[in-house]
């Protein structure tokens, strides 16, 4: 059993010893001691590395060119223990089942052996959260990314719009993108820019699915823990659900097409952002993806102290509807507001609710199939709050909302259909102008096929 602080301080060692060229050295050093289960402390230091390797004899030497030589890999949540079955809540199940909105772990009664049903879990990231004996890891790709960022790769840190606030109230995004760059990214971008183009998106496919007033739409926007209840429990509402894709994947792939050489790696507060990057359609996209909890280790172990760090300016160029994704409620917002922008004649039609938390979108999707839903757009987040309430943030969740909507205030732009610097970046994609946001073929890069 090791505790969220054992595995942190872990990481962060191993973090050192890599850039200290004594890696394989500290490895030996931590298996080197009797009581531990060495196969399975080899599982969990593997999942810090960001790879898959078995303890062997040569089991240093092996996790070391496994992060030379990274070629991604498919699974994001490893179970590195046994379950003591200490927390069992109701019908004897755990804390973890019951939590598991795709029922997907599978714990033997009599050898307490965990697995994980690889056909039904979505690397949500839920079980990792909710374990208190930390039977469940994430794997933390940041040693892979090391070796691009000391290429000749450029490298460009999307962050997430919870992230401000998340490494102190008076640290700002300039000194984080000073930090950034101080590891050795190119830039930082912030992914609320993105979302203002798929805030348009979303507001076109509300004019399309909504032509009366009992029409309703699911949107697919930013959160894959309600697209895949969606897609893994509520079949039968795909046909009303958005098919856009999120913005962590719009940064990356309009990055992309702009600059194909480069490499994005997403930073934000969710486990199941991992897994998005590495869905068959999508994985492409984003190369990497960390967590800010993550991000906050490598700070302390690089000695990066960001409220020391002269700011790294650059262009304002997200919007308020934008930056406010990043907490339950924003999407509607900012798609609201476009709405009334661009389709004027569908305003009085525009009704939202929202959903955050595992609890309340399983009803809200329940309630629509049932017809109970009175609205014409659902929001749905599986975090409470939203990303604001994400399992690898750093602050508490109250502070989060409130430090992204100071931020989206700050903004000079309110609405995503009057950003002038995003219409620039669209025509460098062919999108001349909001109306082309109509023809299929010009916003391709912004769909997915749920």
């Amino acid at each position: 059993m090791i505790s969220d602080e054992s595995y942190r301080r872990l990481f962060r060692d191993l973090l050192k010893a890599y850039y200290e060229d004594v890696f394989e050295e500290k490895i030996e050093e931590v298996l080197d001691k009797e009581e531990l289960d060495k196969a399975r402390f080899a599982k969990l230091i593997s999942s810090l590395c960001g790879v898959d390797v078995k303890y062997s004899n040569n089991f240093a030497e092996d996790i070391k060119r496994a992060i030379e030589t990274y070629k991604g890999s498919n699974k994001v949540v490893v179970n590195v223990n046994s379950c003591v079955r200490d927390c069992v809540e109701i019908d004897g199940r755990t804390i973890c089942q019951n939590a598991c909105p795709f029922d997907a772990i599978i714990i033997g009664k009599d050898t307490l052996g965990v697995e994980i049903n690889i056909e039904t879990c979505v690397d949500c990231g839920l079980c990792v959260d909710l374990c208190h004996n930390k039977n469940f890891v994430d794997k933390i790709e940041f040693m892979p990314l090391i070796e691009a960022l000391r290429g000749n790769k450029k490298v460009i840190a999307a962050v997430a719009p919870a992230i401000v606030g998340q490494f102190g109230e008076n640290v700002s995004m300039g000194q984080i993108r000073a930090g950034l760059k101080k590891i050795g990214f190119a830039d930082m971008v912030e992914v609320g820019f993105f979302a203002d183009m798929l805030t348009i998106k979303e507001a076109v496919e509300f004019d399309r699915h909504i032509l009366r007033e009992k029409d309703f739409m699911l949107s697919s926007c930013c959160c894959p823990i309600w697209v895949g209840m969606i897609k893994g429990k509520f079949h039968e509402l795909i046909k009303y659900t958005s098919p856009s894709i999120s913005p962590m994947i719009a940064a990356g792939k309009v990055i992309k097409k702009l600059d194909p050489e480069c490499k994005v790696v997403f930073i934000g507060p969710c486990v199941a952002k991992k897994a998005e990057a590495k869905a068959e359609d999508l994985k492409d996209a984003i190369d990497y993806v960390l967590t800010f909890t993550e991000l906050k280790d490598i700070f302390h172990v690089l000695d990066i102290n960001l409220e020391e760090l002269h700011e790294e300016l650059s262009s304002q160029y997200a919007s308020k509807g934008g930056r406010i994704y990043g907490r339950i409620g924003g999407v509607s917002i900012a798609v609201e507001d476009a709405v009334r922008n661009m389709f004027p004649d569908k305003t009085d039609i525009f009704t939202s609710e929202q959903a955050s938390g595992i609890k309340e979108c399983k009803k809200m999707l329940e309630d629509t199939l049932k017809g109970e839903i009175k609205v014409s757009f659902l929001e749905g987040m599986g975090c409470d709050g939203g990303c604001v309430g994400g399992p690898k943030t750093l602050i508490p969740k109250e502070k989060g909302k409130e430090m992204v909507d100071s931020f989206g205030e700050e903004s000079k732009v309110k609405i995503s259909t009057n950003n002038r610097v995003m219409n620039e970046f669209l025509k460098g994609l062919g999108i001349e102008n909001l109306e082309d946001f109509n023809c299929k073929e010009k916003i391709e890069i912004f769909e997915r096929k749920l």
